[in-house]
């Protein structure tokens, strides 16, 4: 599917977390895209000599679910986060769709394993949720969300509900009284024991650079091929000037 420029109505704003939004919208032409896959958002006028700038948010919401839901992570001098902070229903913006290669693909007699930070849990949502992987599920599935607090945790309740999808949220440094697991997803998948179907396992990771990073590592040392691992890097931490 080739990108198209959308003029994109929005239908509704909402806090999810202290720090992460929704905005659902329609088109006024039909947006076809495959679970995973982003929308560039047009940010008028914010770049250089007042030129357009161009951002990509991964959809949240099933390719066949109407409005189309977006999670945003609003984040300190982002121009393309506060441009979708301030619009409320019936406002528009302006975004080109579809884009990205990152999509559930199946291969039987596989286990599958999503991997998330934060917002990264968006394209993981949209595929669990799509006709595709309902049609060609994975022998068992496990999606990870990493968080810092428990307040950030996204789509808990619907995630939990889902048949066939063993939900495991993390929190790295909870408050108060958290029963779950207790740490980073890279501590969780390093706790896994010899039964872990390491190399029977499609791997999806989407977040934090960081994260990504070690957890190829982690999965090179237990010898799984790297045709097995897809990854999205939604932001990767400046190297240190030494």
């Amino acid at each position: 599917m080739a990108a198209t420029e959308f003029r994109c109505e929005v239908k509704g704003f909402k806090h999810l977390t202290p720090s992460v939004f929704e905005v659902t919208f329609d088109t006024q032409q039909p947006l076809e895209f495959s679970a995973g896959q982003f929308i560039s958002v047009i940010i008028p006028g914010a770049g250089p000599h007042g030129r357009d700038l161009r951002r990509a948010y991964s959809i949240a919401s099933a390719p066949h679910v109407r409005p189309v839901e977006l999670c945003v992570k609003l984040v300190e001098d982002g121009p393309g986060t506060h441009h979708l902070y301030r619009l409320r229903p019936g406002d528009t913006f302006r975004g080109m769709a579809p884009y990205g290669d990152f999509v559930y693909e199946p291969k039987p007699g596989s286990h599958a394993c999503f991997i998330a930070t934060g917002t990264g849990i968006a394209p993981f949502r949209s595929m669990v949720f799509s006709a595709e992987f309902k049609k060609n599920p994975p022998i068992s599935a496990t999606c990870l969300l990493g968080v810092s607090d428990v307040s950030e945790l996204l789509y808990t309740n619907e995630m939990e509900s889902l048949q066939g999808i063993t939900w495991v949220p993390t929190v790295s440094r909870p408050t108060g009284e958290w029963r779950g697991f207790k740490g980073r997803v890279t501590d969780y998948l390093r706790a896994q024991e010899a039964g872990f179907p390491w190399l029977e396992t499609e791997y999806y990771l989407c977040g934090n650079g960081a994260m990504i990073d070690e957890i190829k590592l982690l999965l090179a040392q237990k010898g799984v091929a790297k045709g097995s691992v897809h990854q999205e890097v939604y932001y990767k931490p400046p190297k240190e000037l030494k």
